[in-house]
């Protein structure tokens, strides 16, 4: 009895008091367009970042100036942020410009890269 008491005891501490560097709502609001906009393009449908480039920068604006959950390197996320803002404006801006699939493609697979970069340091705490 006594063994599952501090098995319980153990459970709800960690449950208590662990740092969820994943409860970032900026990061989870640019997943979503990331989501949406990433796998179409994938199957060969480009309209979803078409209507969406601005959304995705704007979404990413908005995670660089949050803050940083603890857990999170801050210097290393910073930096990738910084990196996503740049590319996610470059993708907008290429695409208000008429960019082709291919130029769309290439840049959205880089950011999606960024972005998973930038999801790996929030796991690895």
């Amino acid at each position: 009895m006594k063994k599952i008491l501090i098995l319980i005891a153990l459970f709800i501490a960690n449950f208590s008091f662990a740092q969820t560097p994943a409860e970032w709502k900026e990061k989870d609001d640019f997943h979503k367009v990331m989501a949406s906009t990433f796998h179409p393009m994938e199957e060969g449908n480009y309209n979803p970042i078409r209507e969406k480039s601005q959304e995705m920068y704007d979404k990413a604006v908005a995670w660089k100036k949050s803050t940083v959950p603890a857990g999170v390197d801050k210097k290393k996320a910073k930096k990738i942020l910084k990196e996503l803002v740049e590319e996610s404006k470059e993708l907008n801006e290429k695409i208000k410009a008429g960019a082709t699939d291919a130029a769309i493609k290439d840049e959205l697979t880089e950011l999606h890269d960024l972005f998973h970069k930038l999801v790996g340091l929030c796991k690895a705490e």
